[in-house]
């Protein structure tokens, strides 16, 4: 009986490892790309926020504010490069209240 035990452990073990790790893997690529797409709609919101309140010339307190947290969420997911320069641009603006 104890033989028997052993030889099912020996089987089954393996295939509910298998079997977690591909669980696992799965996982990660819809977390990764829930992320990617969460990355490019801040990306597009960033865009549009710069394109209209750089045309404008000033930004009102709340949108400087969402602006800035969208920023930082983007950072934090991986994003860089031109939204950085829309960045500084938007911190130089007047804010309006």
């Amino acid at each position: 009986m104890d033989q028997f035990l052993m030889q099912t452990y020996t089987i089954a073990l393996p295939i509910a490892l298998g079997y977690i790790v591909w669980l696992l893997k799965r996982q990660k690529k819809d977390r990764d790309a829930n992320g990617r797409g969460t990355m490019l709609l801040l990306r597009v919101q960033l865009i549009e926020y710069h394109d209209r309140y750089v045309a404008l010339g000033h930004i009102p307190s709340y949108a400087l504010e969402n602006f800035i947290e969208m920023y930082e969420a983007y950072h934090d997911l991986g994003g860089n490069g031109m939204v950085t320069e829309m960045y500084k641009e938007i911190l130089d603006l007047e804010i309006r209240k």
